[in-house]
């Protein structure tokens, strides 16, 4: 008697109103409010006095059934599917009857169609459906196959697309839950994405938007600086890359007003110097300076560029120019190579090839050449006069920082380092010509300009930066390295890295790696002393 009473209790209302109390629907995803319980949360809750009603008979259980509607607005088709869902079914009703649904509502869609008028948003619709060639382009979905073990009806939340009748009649289909998604979009996600069309059409919008960044940046009357480097560190955009070498160099002023004074007067400059001592070129003082930057320059990379009778020149003039205009150091080899560069990136403005390290500088008009050749000039004065000690006598910065790349290498892969001590390699051996020629040598020219990009975005970044360019680089090569067990193996896999199919990738990633070793050591240098 006592479980009859609380049953009897169960299923009926409460007469009291409780503020706030939710009306509980039959068939949701919740069961029913259980006084029983839930009984101490009706006696915490506060009372607020209301005026006295009439009392109401307490329903039952069968007419609150019969009163509450379901869940689920279920339609007419659905009602069908209810029905049968209460009688014991087999796969192959559920199936039949599940396709008959289907088929009804691809008829409504079809009719919905042909009477909806056409317009803006139905052309273009019509215009993206060819784009993906094949069957009938379908929305991403959650598949969900009704199998023998498991008969479960799975109701669609969107109606934006259903498989039509061919598409029905090719075989028993698994029901979908669709995600209610655009009309436009739903088209544009239809098919098998090819991987590299995405990942090459993802890669030129992130390009696009990167280059109106820095259209938008250099097109103000006051260039920010500060702003263009911070965009700068992850690369330069080719078609901007001349006007930001140039600015990031000091190079030219960040007031644009200012610019083409500034360009005429120091291409007025240079070409003045020239006149006044490049015909010294040949005294008994100079000579010897002169003679050998001659013979460095065809050794130069790429050779199909340097070995151009007019490229040729403008570089002798621009190496024995400043050669007599410093003469602390003069000229050293490995300065050749730092001209390259900024002779590439400001000629491929004005030449057609794509590929700049091929192309036909003699096509170039004269007066174009000229003012590429004074900026290149500049521009290398500009950075050789960061590093100017790694060229005068003796070289004591490229000695020094040698001597740091060990130590640093020392402290962050300590394998690596007594690998190589324990086979007798000297750091000097290997890493002289990374520091006097700031990796060029190691790498192909694109990745040099890329990596350029980063160095004028730092600060001090082709002496103090460059470090742990070259420790992340030499660390990079582990497993090659403790794989080699001689001496002459090891040398000459550190002075010819497979580096050869390298690009932007690879850069960005020791770029990285760099900067984590710049974050960890460079405010702390004991920190990398034994």
């Amino acid at each position: 008697m006592a479980s009859d009473g609380a049953r009897k209790q169960f299923w009926k209302r409460s007469n009291s109103k409780v503020p706030g109390s939710i009306q509980h629907v039959y068939g949701a995803q919740h069961p029913p409010f259980d006084p029983l319980l839930h009984g101490t949360l009706l006696k915490a809750a506060p009372k607020v006095p209301t005026t006295p009603v009439k009392a109401k008979r307490g329903s039952t259980f069968q007419e609150f059934e019969s009163n509450t509607s379901d869940a689920w607005d279920a339609g007419e088709d659905d009602d069908e599917l209810l029905a049968m869902a209460a009688e014991s079914l087999n796969s192959e009703v559920v199936m039949e009857t599940a396709h008959r649904v289907l088929r009804d509502h691809s008829q409504r869609r079809e009719q919905h169609q042909l009477q909806e008028p056409p317009g803006p948003g139905r052309e273009q619709h019509q215009l993206q459906e060819p784009l993906s060639p094949g069957p009938e382009p379908t929305p991403a979905t959650e598949p969900s196959p009704v199998a023998s073990g498991d008969l479960r009806l799975v109701k669609s939340v969107s109606e934006s697309h259903t498989p039509g009748p061919a598409e029905c009649a090719s075989g028993p289909a698994p029901l979908h839950r669709s995600q209610s998604l655009p009309h436009a979009a739903s088209a544009a996600l239809g098919g098998p994405p090819d991987p590299g069309t995405l990942s090459s059409s993802a890669l030129s919008e992130r390009e696009a938007f990167r280059l109106d960044k820095f259209k938008q940046l250099l097109a103000g009357p006051n260039t920010d600086l500060e702003e263009l480097r911070r965009l700068s560190w992850s690369g330069v955009p080719k078609p901007v890359r001349p006007i930001t070498w140039k600015l990031l160099s000091g190079y030219l002023p960040a007031n644009a007003e200012r610019r083409a004074a500034t360009l005429q007067r120091k291409r007025e400059e240079y070409f003045a110097f020239v006149e006044h001592y490049y015909d010294s070129r040949n005294d008994e003082g100079h000579q010897d300076t002169y003679r050998q930057i001659h013979i460095d320059i065809p050794r130069m990379s790429p050779e199909a560029l340097t070995l151009q009778p007019a490229v040729t020149e403008i570089f002798e003039r621009i190496l024995f120019i400043w050669a007599i205009r410093h003469p602390a150091s003069g000229y050293v080899q490995g300065i050749n190579d730092l001209v390259t560069p900024f002779f590439v990136v400001f000629v491929c403005e004005h030449v057609e090839e794509e590929d700049v390290d091929i192309a036909d500088v003699s096509r170039v008009p004269a007066d174009v050449l000229r003012n590429v050749e004074a900026d290149t000039y500049w521009c290398t004065s500009r950075l050789l006069d960061g590093i100017q000690d790694n060229y005068t006598f003796a070289q004591p910065g490229i000695q020094l920082k040698v001597r740091m790349l060990e130590e640093l290498v020392s402290r962050i892969d300590e394998q690596v380092h007594r690998h190589l001590e324990q086979h007798e390699v000297r750091y000097l051996q290997f890493a002289f010509r990374w520091m006097n020629n700031l990796l060029m040598r190691e790498v192909p020219l694109r990745c040099t300009m890329r990596l350029w990009d980063t160095y004028q975005s730092e600060p001090e970044g082709f002496s103090r930066f460059h470090l742990y360019v070259c420790a992340a680089f030499l660390v990079r090569w582990r497993k090659e390295i403790l794989e080699e067990r001689d001496f002459q193996e090891l040398l000459l896999l550190l002075q010819n890295l497979p580096t050869a199919h390298w690009g932007d990738e690879e850069i960005s990633l020791l770029l990285a790696e760099a900067y984590r070793l710049k974050f960890a050591f460079a405010d702390a240098p004991n920190h990398y002393k034994k």
